[in-house]
């Protein structure tokens, strides 16, 4: 949708006489209110995107130029190490347990051994009790989640070393 289309829009909305006018499409979300609704005599027009495509800025800090340099090389060096593990990702939404009750013993530890089909975690979705199974053999490396947590579909849980 143009812009040519959205002024379009917004006049046969203020000739209608409707307050409030919602339009949701694929890419955008529009809605218009009239001044019987705002107080103003012109109709006004809100143009977000949607929900599924946040726009998210990275903070900025007032750190010294050194600090940031000791921190770049270190950034890649992590991610190369990370490169050799398999990442075990949430296959749903729900709350992270590391135990299948309060009172058990977790499931898995950092430097534990597991094989394929063992169970690493339970996610909670909807009171429902998802075991989480692993589809690799080998090494559990790094938890990367706390106990308790909300996660979300893809979210990494778990890196394995399958060495």
């Amino acid at each position: 949708m143009d812009i040519k289309e959205i002024q379009s829009l917004i006049k046969f909305v203020a000739k209608s006489g409707a307050s409030e006018v919602k339009l949701e499409t694929d890419d955008i979300k529009i809605t218009i209110r009239t001044g019987s609704l705002t107080g103003n005599s012109e109709p006004t027009y809100v143009h977000t995107m949607p929900m599924a495509q946040p726009a998210v800025q990275a903070p900025v800090a007032a750190a010294p130029a050194a600090a940031t340099e000791a921190a770049a090389p270190a950034a890649p060096a992590a991610e190369a190490e990370d490169d050799k593990y398999i990442t075990i990702k949430s296959p749903i939404i729900g709350t992270f347990y590391r135990k299948p009750s309060p009172d058990k013993p977790v499931f898995v530890e950092v430097g534990q051994t597991i094989g394929t089909g063992d169970v690493l975690c339970v996610i909670e979705a909807m009171k429902l009790f998802n075991d989480i199974e692993s589809e690799v053999s080998g090494k559990i490396v790094k938890i990367l989640v706390d106990d308790s947590s909300p996660v979300e579909f893809d979210q990494p849980l778990f890196l394995v070393d399958p060495s």
